[in-house]
């Protein structure tokens, strides 16, 4: 019962969050969070548990540079997260 309300409890979060920055736009399409999630947990699992939030950090900030920051944000976390399953095995 607990991942219910924690999955609760980060809807309620994520929604204000994005409210208090005015971005609730960006929440519109559904699938963010998830995708927030899987990008950090590629980046905690194959490069570095500190790097993970840094990286959303980064993949949100270069989205929020191009011309449809929703689609860039998709597409920068499919790239990302196949860096980081990639990292370290050369």
């Amino acid at each position: 019962m607990s991942g219910s309300s924690d999955a609760q409890a980060l809807s309620e979060w994520v929604t204000a969050v994005a409210r208090e920055l005015g971005l609730e736009d960006a929440l519109a399409g559904g699938g963010t969070t998830d995708m927030v999630l899987d990008l950090t947990s590629d980046v905690a699992h194959g490069v570095s548990r500190p790097g993970a939030p840094v990286t959303a950090f980064l993949v949100g900030l270069a989205a929020g540079r191009a011309a449809d920051p929703a689609v860039a944000a998709r597409d920068y976390a499919q790239k990302i997260s196949a860096l980081a399953d990639g990292w370290g095995s050369a």
